[in-house]
């Protein structure tokens, strides 16, 4: 039976990068246009009207993809897509509660800026980078507001105890939420220590000690060095550790230079055969 043969014919939905982009482009002409015919009507109607709230919300609608593209920015942030979409669509509607057509701007070039600093401030607001007790993030919205208050009032930073006393809280919770409160901003290692003059926290940070790499020999050495007689136990450490020549050696040990060379030489003979490392 004769061997069937197929030909190579491309899926129907496969396109071009090319073509993809055409079509990427016609949506946007589509979306610009019809967001220029909602912006229309939503002139003309009384707002808080039924129809008013349509025609609103149709735009919301048709422009989500701007806020989608928007929040796409901001991926590296480890949030929720979700969250940061939902964030960028409160932007997206002050800018079309905003937005005044006969001004001769694009929609999408008046709205963006708005978009992104809605998410901005959601980021700068709520996102911590180092996560504090519901209660404690909470009771720290209320410290905050209670500063702004007290400033405006006295025309001076408050005090621990005033701030406490405005809120019926002790002291070491208003300490706690302002300790908490520097959750929402990550400090850089590089950056100077305000006020002290000292420097950054990475020039302060430990280093590794040169001499850590050889903890691991210096105690395989001194297993070994148990094993040897004790006088050549002696020769090794006047050698090595008292920095002593062979001849300063065979005169502390009343024996000959030639006689501590030998003892030398079969001393690391023995540590050789007693633990082999490989090069």
């Amino acid at each position: 039976m004769p061997a069937s043969t197929t030909s190579q014919v491309p899926p129907q939905n496969e396109s071009t990068p090319s073509e993809a982009r055409t079509r990427s482009q016609s949506r946007a002409a589509d979306t610009r246009a019809l967001t220029q015919v909602l912006f229309g009507q939503l002139k003309t109607l009384e707002p808080g009207t039924a129809e008013h709230h349509r025609v609103r919300g149709a735009l919301i609608e048709a422009n989500l993809p701007l806020v989608r593209y928007a929040a796409a920015r901001f991926r590296s942030r480890n949030e929720p897509m979700e969250d940061v979409v939902q964030v960028g669509t409160i932007g997206l509607i002050n800018a079309i509660d905003r937005f005044d057509p006969d001004r001769g701007v694009q929609f999408p070039t008046f709205a963006m800026p708005t978009v992104v600093g809605e998410i901005k401030r959601y980021f700068r607001d709520n996102v911590r980078t180092v996560h504090v007790p519901r209660r404690l993030h909470e009771l720290w919205v209320q410290v905050n507001g209670a500063t702004e208050d007290l400033t405006t009032a006295h025309g001076r930073s408050p005090t621990t105890a005033e701030i406490a006393e405005r809120l019926k809280i002790s002291e070491e919770e208003v300490l706690s939420c302002i300790e908490a409160g520097r959750s929402y901003h990550a400090t850089s290692l590089e950056a100077a220590q305000e006020g002290d003059g000292l420097p950054g926290l990475l020039d302060r940070l430990g280093y590794e000690d040169p001499a850590l790499a050889g903890v691991e020999h210096r105690d395989l050495v001194r297993h070994l060095l148990v094993q040897l007689p004790e006088r050549e136990q002696r020769i090794l450490m006047l050698r090595y550790y008292s920095n002593l020549t062979q001849s300063q050696i065979s005169q502390e040990l009343g024996v000959s230079q030639m006689h501590v060379s030998r003892l030398l030489a079969r001393s690391f003979a023995r540590l050789r055969s007693a633990n082999r490392i490989d090069a």
